[in-house]
Formats: structure tokens, C-alpha cells, sequence
């Protein structure tokens, strides 16, 4: 404690010590970190803006003409999407952009043009998710009273789409904050693909290294970083609608939702099983020295690794520990996040301390702890999933308990725990758990994230992660065996964002009321 306190003293003069590793100090070297990755950060927020608003474009398009009722689900171009892994991404946009096309430079940081790539890679993933939770918000702005009177005095449909975005917003705003994060200290695999000396990389290279004064000055930065995203959303969205949420004269966003589509899930849901079961059937070790990197076949159908192995086989048997950890993650994460997300006093210094550490330094804190193994990705990735779920649920509580409706049932005497089961929790839980369903495959991707980086499962197990960490190498050579495992996880992506749509609350505690019989006037003999 007493080292730390001075660490702190040193800190408040501008003075975080020298490296352990190089000698040089801190301040000048994580300085010029954060300013790389706030670059960086602002170069994929505007990727990420442009993806969320072609996603969302078809429900403006029809919710400005008030035609929104014949929407149909959608979206599975954006599921794949973001569940490409970001290093994926970053490999091919390297490899097929700057190396074959040279288009744009893929390595080193000397300029704007090198921000474009990784800012591809990092953008159009966050964009895709940001724009599926903003299309699931959409239709209730379109059918509060103000659009439906915007629309009879024939306002243009263009002004109208743009206020129902601004009325969505704030609803989405702790997420955005929790992007801003993830966009900086998160995105240590684009980092090192591209070889950009953000913060991310520093950290966990002093992490690595042991380097504690360059590790403490990073993870503090980090706090820092996610403490002022967190306020800035706060103050954001008390700025859009702050009086309302004082008065109460907000509308509710929850709306009936239609029956979903169940054929398009059921078509991926199919495919996935199938790629799964006849990969079973396969020995995932099985070697060919003789079959190296060969192209898909009838008797390899998805190729073979640079050890001969079948790749069918390999995806097969790793699904269930890929497939098993992220289902299970993501239910824990959906239950501990809508628990803390109805306390928003006790969640909220949670939310942003926890921001602050993104799952690769979760998984190097686990690992230093108890060690690498097939458990570490998943200890990580389940103590940082709850943290956007919880931000999503505090954020649709607050503006629910500030509706019309909340507010005269209040006044008919409802008591908090009618007002939780009836009006609160049908209103907030379902978008959560189809947000929960959407961040399904990023965390898939989390784990595999952390296999990559060699903090997971080890070889020869068939984990996805370290198949696209074994294959990586020969991307270029063989590209089907890195596509092979992204094309598991794009499926599982658009399985998990078409579910979504058919979440709706089952109304569990809806008393059915029955319709009061018409008196009958009793017949002769029968006594009244």
C-alpha cells in the first residue's frame, strides 16, 4: 500500500515512474499510447456510425413512410458481420487491401492513411451490433404519438426518422460508452496485426513483460478513460431528455412485437447442426502429412490444416467447447446483468470499473492467477459480459419509470413490486435478453479472442479460437482454413440475431379475465 500511495503522489506531479524493462519513463510512453488509440477510436467510431446507419437504413426507410408493419426480420448480413473475429478482419483487410491490391499501408503508424484499415476492422463489427440494438428500439419511437401527429400535418418523413433516431439514442448511450472503451484498450489484436502502438498493446506488452509502472500508468489510464466515457453518456443523455425523464412525460418504446420468421433461424440453426454432427463423425486428429493445406474435397468437404487434419472434424469437436462456454457465459452474463441493471446504484461504479479492463487483460489477470487452460477464457470473458447488460437494462429502467403510463398507475395507488412485475419488467427484459442473444457470438468471439493470443485452450485441442490461431499463418496460402472456423461463427451470429427477433415477455402473471355471463331469467319451477 505504501508503494502505491507513492506511485499515486508520484502520479499527481506527472511522474509514473520508469519502466522496470527499459528504464525510460512512464508518462511520455503511455501518453503518446492513449493519444494513438483515441485516434484510432474516433477513425472507427465513424466507421462504426456509417455501419449502424446502413443496418438500421431499411427501418427508416419504411418507418418514414409509415409502412413499418411490413418489416420482416432482417439483419443477417449485420449478424455475420459483427461476429467476424476483429483479427480475422484485420488479417484479410491486411493481406487483401495492403499487400496484393496495395491500396492502403498494413503495418506501422505514421499517418491518416494508416488509421484506415484498423479502423475498418475495429468499426464495422461495433457498427453492425450498435445499429441491430438500434433497429430493435426503431419501431417504438415510429408509433409514439408525436410520430403518428408528425405524420397526419404531413412533416417529412426524413425529419421524422431523424427525431425517432435522436429519441433512441439515449437508451443506447452507456453502450456506446462501453464501445469507446472497447475501441481503445480492447482492441489489442488489431493493434498487434497492424503494428499500431496504442494503449491496448502496451498494456498487455507490459502485462506480459511483467513491467508493473508501465502496467499500473495503463490500467489507471484505462479506469480513467472509461470513468469519463461513462459520464460523458450520462450527461448526453440527460442533455436529449432530461426534463422528460424529470416530469414523467416520456412514452414507453416497449410495443407488441409481431410473430418472428422462424424459417430463417431454422435454415441456420440446420446448417450449423449439420456442419457439427458430420464433423463428429471424423477423427480431429487424425494426421496426413500428405494431405497438408489441401482445398475442400469429398473427402476433406472444408479442407485440411498445415498438419493434414480435417478441418470438418476439427470444427465439429470444437464446437461443443466453444458453443458450450459462450451459451452458458452469455445466460450468466444476461442474469447478473438484469439483476444489477434494476440496482443502478450499486451497478453503476461497477459498470465503469469493470469497463476499464478488457477481456484480454481479464484472461492475463485469471492466468497469472490460476494459470492458462481451456477455463481462463472463460473466467475472463464471464467477469466483463454482465457489463453491457447491466448498462442496457439501467438505461431502458430509467426512461420506463419516467413514462405517462408509470406515472398514473402510480397515482391509482400501484405499489414497486406491481409496478416491477407488471410494467418494468416486460418493458426491459426483453430487449436485454435479445441484446444478450446479439452478443452471443461476441462473446464466442472473446473466447476465441483470448485462444488466439495463446491464453485458452492449447494445441491439439479443436477449440475455434486456436484453429484460427494454428491456421493463421497460412491465411494467405490457404485461406479456407481460417475461413472455415469464421464461417462457424458467422453462422452462429445470424442464428443468434434472427432468434432475437422472436423474443417477446410470455406474460406469465396476465390474469385472464373472463367476460361477466348475461343474466338469465330463471325458468318456471326453478326457485330464485
Amino acid at each position: 500500500m505504501k508503494l502505491l500511495g507513492e506511485w499515486f503522489g508520484g502520479l499527481a506531479r506527472g511522474d509514473a515512474g520508469r519502466s522496470w524493462i527499459s528504464g525510460a519513463e512512464v508518462t511520455p510512453a503511455v501518453v503518446q499510447a492513449v493519444g494513438v488509440s483515441l485516434l484510432l477510436m474516433a477513425a472507427a467510431l465513424v466507421v462504426a456510425a456509417l455501419t449502424a446507419t446502413a443496418v438500421c437504413a431499411r427501418t427508416l426507410w419504411l418507418g418514414a413512410r409509415r409502412r413499418l408493419d411490413e418489416r420482416r426480420g432482417g439483419g443477417s448480413a449485420a449478424a455475420m458481420l459483427a461476429a467476424l473475429p476483429e483479427f480475422l478482419t484485420a488479417s484479410v483487410l491486411a493481406v487483401v487491401v495492403g499487400v496484393h491490391l496495395g491500396w492502403l499501408p498494413a503495418l506501422g503508424w505514421y499517418g491518416p492513411r494508416w488509421t484506415v484499415l484498423p479502423a475498418l476492422a475495429l468499426g464495422l463489427p461495433a457498427g453492425a451490433l450498435l445499429g441491430r440494438m438500434l433497429d430493435d428500439l426503431l419501431p417504438g419511437a415510429f408509433a409514439e404519438p408525436w410520430a403518428l401527429a408528425a405524420a397526419a400535418r404531413g412533416i417529412p418523413g426524413r425529419a421524422t426518422a431523424r427525431q425517432a433516431v435522436r429519441r433512441c439514442i439515449p437508451g443506447l448511450l452507456p453502450n456506446i460508452g462501453l464501445f469507446v472503451v472497447g475501441l481503445t484498450g480492447g482492441a489489442v489484436t488489431v493493434e498487434q496485426i497492424f503494428d499500431i502502438p496504442g494503449l491496448g498493446r502496451t498494456t498487455l506488452q507490459a502485462a506480459v513483460a511483467q513491467d508493473l509502472p508501465v502496467l499500473q500508468a495503463g490500467a489507471f489510464a484505462l479506469v480513467l478513460l472509461a470513468a469519463l466515457a461513462g459520464a460523458l453518456a450520462r450527461l448526453t443523455a440527460r442533455l436529449l431528455i432530461g426534463p422528460a425523464l424529470r416530469d414523467g412525460a416520456l412514452h414507453s418504446l416497449h410495443r407488441p412485437r409481431p410473430p418472428a420468421p422462424r424459417r430463417t433461424p431454422l435454415l441456420y440453426g440446420t446448417v450449423l447442426l449439420a456442419v457439427i454432427a458430420l464433423g463428429l463423425t471424423r477423427d480431429p486428429l487424425a494426421l496426413d502429412t500428405g494431405s497438408r493445406l489441401q482445398p475442400p474435397s469429398w473427402s476433406h468437404p472444408l479442407g485440411t490444416d498445415a498438419l493434414g487434419r480435417d478441418l470438418l472434424a476439427r470444427i465439429g469437436h470444437g464446437a461443443f467447447t466453444t458453443l458450450s462456454l459462450a451459451v452458458a457465459i452469455s445466460a450468466g452474463a444476461l442474469l447478473a446483468g438484469a439483476l444489477l441493471g434494476l440496482l443502478p446504484r450499486l451497478s453503476a461504479p461497477l459498470v465503469d470499473t469493470v469497463n476499464a479492463v478488457p477481456a484480454v487483460l481479464a484472461g492475463l489477470l485469471v492466468a497469472g492467477i490460476a494459470g492458462s487452460g481451456a477455463a481462463t477464457p472463460a473466467l475472463a470473458v464471464a467477469a466483463v459480459a454482465w457489463v453491457p447488460l447491466a448498462a442496457h437494462t439501467t438505461a431502458l429502467l430509467e426512461q420506463e419509470r419516467a413514462t405517462t403510463h408509470i406515472t398514473a398507475t402510480k397515482g391509482l395507488g400501484a405499489g414497486e413490486p406491481y409496478l416491477l412485475r407488471r410494467e418494468l419488467l416486460p418493458a426491459v427484459l426483453p430487449p436485454v435478453a435479445r441484446h444478450a442473444l446479439l452478443r452471443l457470438p461476441g462473446v464466442a468471439l472473446a473466447l476465441t479472442s483470448l485462444g488466439f493470443l495463446g491464453l485458452g485452450a492449447q494445441p491439439p485441442d479443436p477449440e475455434w479460437g486456436l484453429l484460427l490461431a494454428e491456421n493463421q499463418p497460412y491465411a494467405e496460402r490457404a485461406p479456407w482454413s481460417v475461413l472455415a472456423p469464421a464461417a462457424a461463427l458467422a453462422l452462429l451470429g445470424a442464428l443468434a440475431v434472427t432468434a432475437a427477433g422472436g423474443v417477446r415477455w410470455p406474460c406469465p402473471f396476465t390474469r385472464v379475465v373472463r367476460k361477466p355471463q348475461p343474466a338469465v331469467a330463471p325458468t318456471v319451477g326453478e326457485t330464485a
